[in-house]
């Protein structure tokens, strides 16, 4: 099983520039679609990068 699912919320090391490190997982795979969860901009982001910036990790109950 994988670390990572859609629907988990990740925290990662930096901010985004609205105050917000919480991102939601939109899509998972070599790369990963993240929505901040501040203003709801979208960035696609490597996955080497998100397991090297991650510093929590939330799964949905």
């Amino acid at each position: 099983m994988d670390k990572y699912e859609v629907g988990d919320i990740v925290q990662l090391k930096k901010q985004h520039p609205c105050g917000s490190r919480e991102w939601e997982i939109l899509r998972v795979g070599a790369d990963f679609r993240l929505k901040c969860l501040g203003c709801g901009h979208q960035i696609m982001i490597a996955r080497k990068l998100v397991e090297k910036n991650t510093r929590g990790l939330k799964k949905p109950d």
